[in-house]
């Protein structure tokens, strides 16, 4: 670690040579400046761990230069030294920002704790702006883009811009792998609640006997398991936004209570007496047509007429295939990083090819095979050649079936590892909807639940 670098403002150079003396003797490394306009100057083209600044100098004087540096590098540690102090001259310097006010001639043990102290600060200081700085970087970094210039997402960055300021409340449709998500995001993110927390639910993936324990929490001895209290999403998600996604799955009683808190702005814990008030905006989403579920009885009239005051409908990625080369871009850039690979470009041909696929797990897809022909291609850009090989899951093996099939050690070992994947691939291509899945591969949804426990399957962020 490199020794700690004072700066030592003085006109006196006897004061100066002083203290040099005493702080070299510590192994800092000391620099001087005999007045103000030199002090400044120097602070402004230098970091330094601290400034030890006299208050009587020729113009600028010490607390002139304190007040200048209070607005120009605010995170600099000082220490004020005067031969002529006075309570007044002490409370204004450190008004302005100064840990201390020493007076001559100083006590020398006194003032390296002092300087040591204020040091100690300054670095305290500099590393929670640091982490400040890269929660906030951590964040927009983690907040992927809405990429693309067509007609629908044009329309949906217009929606997002006028609606985000308000508290409208809004639904986001559209089929699994779209963006739906990413949508309810960016209008917490640009909302006045962007500094509240943003709590996502996914109605599919709860069991319906749990859902409203999930939303409302739960008091401790409420139900068989209830063994303390839990506080539900929607108190998490006070002061902020609550993202309920696959609200189409929620059961109707469950509907019936979300009504309820969207009406009264207040919840009441499964097996409590009290009411709770909360302050939540709520954004949902669904890939269902509500509209059909409500002329089925299977969701709740008011309750949609409640929660869509904004519509905002995502385009599937086949009917906008003008914006696939930008999110191919885009993708292969951050999968890059991700994976600590070199980012490849894509050839014409091979765009041309994946603007060319149906896209049935739309966005979501399309992230899926950049990853993969970044992680498979082995030249320095990705072919046509490349996406024919690579692009469709299960044809990315240069190995022979064969060959691929020794990993297993009996058939139970490989049954185990197929169903996982098969699995894996179904709840994908139904958005991790675990009703539709189960419904879709012929199982019942408890069977299913049993079945990602087993093989700890978990969706991913």
């Amino acid at each position: 670690m490199a020794d700690p670098k004072i700066l030592v403002v003085d006109d006196e150079a006897s004061i100066r040579r002083t203290v040099r003396d005493i702080f070299e003797y510590e192994d800092f490394e000391v620099e001087e400046a005999e007045d103000g306009e030199e002090a400044l100057e120097k602070v402004r083209s230098q970091q330094y761990d601290l400034v030890l600044l006299d208050v009587k100098m020729p113009e600028p004087d010490g607390m002139e230069v304190l007040e200048t540096m209070a607005d120009e590098m605010p995170e600099q540690p000082v220490v004020m030294i005067s031969g002529h102090g006075t309570i007044e001259t002490a409370v204004e310097a450190t008004k302005l920002g100064a840990f201390d006010f020493v007076e001559k001639p100083p006590d020398l043990n006194r003032l390296l704790v002092t300087v040591r102290n204020a040091m100690d600060r300054g670095s305290l200081e500099q590393e929670n702006r640091r982490m400040r700085q890269s929660l906030q970087e951590q964040t927009e970094a983690d907040l992927t883009p809405i990429l693309g210039e067509s007609e629908g997402i044009t329309h949906i960055k217009e929606t997002i811009e006028r609606v985000a300021p308000t508290e409208a409340r809004v639904l986001i449709t559209g089929e699994p792998g779209t963006g739906k998500e990413l949508v309810a995001k960016w209008i917490h993110h640009t909302s006045e609640r962007s500094e509240g927390p943003l709590v996502d639910v996914n109605c599919a993936a709860i069991p319906s006997e749990l859902i409203e324990s999930e939303l409302f929490g739960h008091e401790e001895g409420s139900f068989t398991g209830a063994t303390e209290q839990r506080i539900g999403k929607f108190e998490q998600a006070h002061e902020g936004t609550l993202f309920l996604d696959e609200i189409g799955d929620m059961s109707l009683s469950a509907q019936a209570k979300v009504l309820r808190v969207l009406q009264e702005n207040e919840i009441q814990r499964v097996g409590g007496d009290r009411t709770i008030p909360v302050n939540v905006r709520v954004l949902a989403a669904t890939n269902k047509d509500l509209r059909e579920e409500i002329e089925e009885g299977e969701f709740r009239e008011d309750l949609y007429h409640r929660i869509s005051v904004i519509l905002i409908d995502v385009p599937p990625l086949r009917e906008r295939r003008d914006d696939i080369e930008l999110i191919t871009e885009h993708f292969g850039q951050r999968l890059a990083r991700r994976n600590g690979l070199e980012p490849k470009a894509f050839e014409d041909d091979a765009l041309k090819q994946l603007r060319e696929f149906e896209w049935r797990g739309n966005v979501r897809e399309l992230n899926n095979v950049v990853e993969r022909l970044l992680i498979l291609s082995r030249g320095e850009k990705i072919t046509s050649d490349d996406v024919n090989r690579f692009a469709r899951a299960g044809d990315s093996a240069d190995e022979p079936v064969s060959n691929m099939l020794t990993e297993y050690e009996d058939f139970s070992d490989f049954r185990d590892s197929a169903e996982k994947r098969f699995i894996e691939h179904k709840l994908l291509a139904h958005d991790w909807n675990v009703s539709q899945t189960a419904e879709s591969i012929g199982i019942q949804r408890s069977h299913l639940y049993n079945k990602m426990n087993k093989y700890d399957i978990e969706r991913e962020d």
